[in-house]
């Protein structure tokens, strides 16, 4: 029988000075993140009544807001899936490995670094607002923006790595003053993410720093296009792991103890990150199997990997419902399925990270059939995509960064969560939002309707003729379900930031670490062959920048000596 071992308690930081601050910068960057995450959201119910044919950018009040139906989605893609991930994660995934092991950061540069970042954002916004910047969140070349954009990009992009020195290096002298010593589960896993994460953001920092800013600038005589596509799914594709990842530390060390239950096994856990560190960025060229001038055998390559992805993903599938099954029985559930009743479903911090899961199996198996070469150009293109988008980042991350909130902001500022049914009303509903605009958008997509278009506004007869009556009615009152739970959750989210502090944070709550069934203990000698097996990051970081280098390195070559400069082309 497995041994138990009791759940973790947060090192003590004896400098009250030190941790004030961090909790501070903490709290900047969750709620730029949620700032952020605001607008974007405001914005999205007018994608939704889009594809429902219902065309709101004609109105003289949004008119006077967004000059066209594709600043607004550049807006909402950019600050949902870009600013807002990145804030958010910046911020949780530079607590957690702090307090996880008792260390002292030079404070100072933290700052440093989340005032750069937020220049970054601010700089970049400034042509998105004034419809300069109106290239959807990918940027694709020829389109040609406002120089000002790449620079604020690459500024915000750019500071992230400077949180992954930070974080790296703090696990570091760790390791060097506690020699023999397993990382703790929680460091190991934000760690091996930011790692990936430095791997992944090559690409796309390599195309801005290198291609876009001084072609932007009038430096070079144009850009190449496909050598431009190729850098951004570099990083395109495993930005998605870098989205999902942190949310995956939730749901294996705190969702448990949310629930009443343990995680099920440090050691699985520690192999399924070590997994995605090697895994997650060789695999771009899938998003360009209609892409000419590369070579089948590396489009083919690329697929086989991302299949590889499935096997972290099933090993967290299993233990993360172990540990709910574990907790569900503990609370007298029965039967085969009857336990799923004794869960906490009216914890809007537990349902919201449960939900969130139950999205990402759906958007896993969409996933595989983006990855095929046989089906991928079926849905290439269409409604399909977003569909499959908004029940990855839309759900399974968003919703888990929502409930997160919910516990976290109290513990960094010692302010009460207002209404828990409130809370749960959002969560609720959020979830329901986005599963029915997901069917509709996948029902559309396998119908062919094209994707980044203002389908209400267009004059092809040939969408009239389609049979996506229902589809294009269900994405519509999906936009309205999810304007509601936004209106819902925001409310109860700022009154909580509006609030006095009236609880010490860390006695009311306390950063919600699991028991685990198997652990992975403390002394490295004695460990698993699995533990140690997993322990050295550093070596598998250089292994999977080889990996990459391997992956892309022939194809990248082969585009910069045969450079196809074209002109840029401005839209707006």
């Amino acid at each position: 029988m497995l041994d138990t071992h009791a759940a973790r308690q947060a090192p003590p930081i004896t400098d009250a000075a030190a941790l004030a601050s961090l909790k501070k910068l903490t709290q900047y960057y969750i709620v730029t993140a949620f700032l952020a995450l605001f607008v974007g959201v405001m914005i999205g119910p007018l994608q939704a009544l889009n594809y429902g044919g219902i065309n709101v950018y004609d109105l003289p009040i949004i008119r006077n807001l967004l000059k066209s139906y594709y600043q607004g989605l550049s807006l909402h893609g950019v600050l949902n899936a870009l600013v807002f991930t990145q804030f958010f994660i910046s911020g949780w995934m530079l607590y957690l490995p702090v307090r996880d092991l008792g260390a002292r950061i030079n404070l100072k540069f933290a700052w440093f670094t989340y005032l750069l970042m937020t220049a970054g954002l601010l700089m970049a916004a400034v042509p998105l607002l004034l419809n300069h910047a109106t290239l959807l969140y990918t940027f694709y070349p020829p389109m040609e923006g406002d120089a000002l954009f790449y620079i604020g990009a690459a500024i915000m992009v750019g500071s992230s790595l400077l949180v992954v020195g930070q974080v790296v290096l703090t696990w570091w002298n760790w390791k060097k003053a506690n020699p023999g010593r397993v990382t703790p589960l929680v460091t190991y896993m934000s760690v091996a993410t930011w790692m990936m994460w430095f791997v992944a953001s090559l690409g796309i920092v390599i195309e801005v720093v290198g291609v876009l800013i001084p072609w932007s600038l009038g430096l070079t005589p144009g850009v190449d296009p496909l050598l431009s596509k190729t850098l951004f799914w570099w990083t395109g594709h495993a930005i998605v792991y870098f989205w999902v990842l942190p949310a995956y530390i939730s749901w294996y060390a705190f969702i448990p103890r949310h629930a009443g239950g343990r995680t099920v096994s440090e050691p699985l856990t520690r192999l399924a990150f070590l997994l995605f560190l090697l895994n997650s960025t060789p695999v771009g060229l899938h998003h360009q199997y209609s892409d000419p001038n590369i070579s089948v055998l590396w489009k083919t390559l690329h697929m086989f990997l991302t299949f590889l992805i499935a096997i972290p993903s099933l090993l967290t599938a299993f233990s993360v419902t172990a540990s709910l099954e574990d907790a569900a029985r503990a609370r007298g559930g029965r039967g085969l399925f009857g336990w799923v009743t004794r869960l906490p479903w009216g914890n809007a911090i537990f349902s919201a990270q449960v939900l969130a899961m139950i999205s990402f199996i759906l958007g896993g198996a969409g996933g595989i059939v983006n990855a095929s070469s046989t089906f991928a150009p079926v849905v290439h293109n269409t409604a399909w995509i977003p569909g499959h988008f908004h029940i990855t980042v839309g759900t399974a991350t968003t919703l888990t960064f929502m409930g997160v909130a919910l516990w976290l902001i109290p513990h960094l500022t010692g302010k009460r969560l207002p209404s828990m049914k409130l809370a749960s009303a959002a969560v609720w509903t959020w979830f329901l939002g986005m599963m029915v605009f997901a069917l509709g958008m996948h029902w559309q997509g396998l119908y062919g309707v094209t994707r980044r278009a203002q389908i209400s506004a267009t004059a092809q007869d040939i969408y009239r003729d389609m049979p996506i009556a229902l589809p294009t009615a269900l994405t519509a009152i999906s936009g309205v379900i999810l304007l509601v739970s936004a209106v819902l959750y925001f409310y109860v989210l700022f009154r909580m930031l509006l609030s006095k502090r009236v609880d010490d944070g860390e006695v009311a709550a306390p950063i919600p670490y699991s028991e685990a069934i198997s652990p992975a203990g403390e002394n490295l000698g004695a460990a698993s062959r699995l533990v140690r097996a997993t322990e050295p990051l550093l070596a598998y970081w250089v292994l999977a920048l080889a990996l990459v280098l391997l992956m892309y390195g022939p194809v990248l070559g082969r585009m910069i000596a045969n450079l196809q400069l074209v002109p840029g082309w401005r839209l707006y």
